[in-house]
This record gives C-alpha cells, structure tokens and sequence, in this order.
C-alpha cells in the first residue's frame, strides 16, 4: 500500500474513480460487488452497497456474505486514515457478528460513527506493544433510513516489530 499522510489518504479514499480502481486492485471482490464509499473521515464512513444481480442471493435480497463485506469497509477505512504516517502496525479482523433485521432488496448504506474510540485503542496498541481489541459496528440501512442489518467487526491491531 502506498504510505499516504492522511489528508492525502482521505482525499483518495473520497475520490469515486481512485478508490474504485484501489478496490479492483487489492479487494476485487467488494469491486465486483459494487461496493463504493460515500465519505470517509477519521471519524465515520458510509459505504454503500448496491442492490443488484452481483450482490443478491437466490432469494432475492442482499447475500450476507456481501453485506459482511461492506461493514467490514465502513469500519476499516477510517483505521486505515488513521495509521497514514504512523508506526506499522498489524490490522486483522478477528471476528465478524452480524444480525439482520429486515429483507434488504435495496441499495444499503452501512455506517460506522465510532472512529474516536477506534482511534484510542489503536493509540494504546501502538505505546503497549500489546495487541488491542476494537468492536466496531457499522448499521445498515435502507433508502427510507430503516435498519436492515448491524454488523460487527471485531479489529486487533498491533505495532509491528522494526
């Protein structure tokens, strides 16, 4: 990956036709999904999931595994902006929960809203030395703002060794 300062980084992961040929590159299967990022900041994410023949299952609505993918994106880009021109550091997802509350045969919008606490426990990891654990939820949500489904992700990150 390129080693990006952060607003270079966040203008990048906000460019539609930039971060398109980044997902083709090194994530093909969110491209091929369509997954694409509404807006990025150290903050939060929105991520957006289409609802179309290269997202859905048999019965018509949105495949989990592709919604899985898409909480995962919203709540790892804004760790992604945050690590631009900091220490190494090792990211992995751990474990994945989600739950679906409604049929999702739409456009989804998923959310993550919690990068200042993501933020912390990736400080604490980098001064420790120690792997640290971060539970992020992104909600995903339909055209008319209901919720169709909450996904989990469970981030470790730890300072890699020089």
């Amino acid at each position: 990956m390129i080693n990006f300062q952060q607003p270079a980084f966040l203008r990048f992961a906000n460019s539609s036709w930039r971060f398109r040929l980044f997902l083709l590159w090194k994530l093909p299967a969110a491209w091929f999904m369509g997954i694409r990022v509404r807006s990025v900041n150290l903050k939060e994410c929105v991520a957006i999931l289409p609802f179309s023949w290269f997202s859905q299952n048999p019965f018509r609505s949105t495949y989990f595994a592709a919604q899985c993918a898409a909480g995962e994106l919203s709540t790892g880009l804004p760790a992604l902006a945050y690590l631009q021109g900091k220490p190494p550091v090792s990211m992995l997802v751990t474990r994945i929960e989600a739950e679906f509350y409604k049929k999702a045969d739409q456009t989804l919008a998923f959310t993550f809203t919690d990068g200042d606490a993501m933020a912390a426990v990736i400080e604490e990891a980098l001064s420790s030395g120690e792997a640290k654990i971060f539970r992020a939820n992104s909600v995903a949500r339909l055209p008319d703002g209901e919720v169709a489904a909450s996904v989990w992700v469970e981030w470790s990150f730890k300072r890699k060794k020089s």
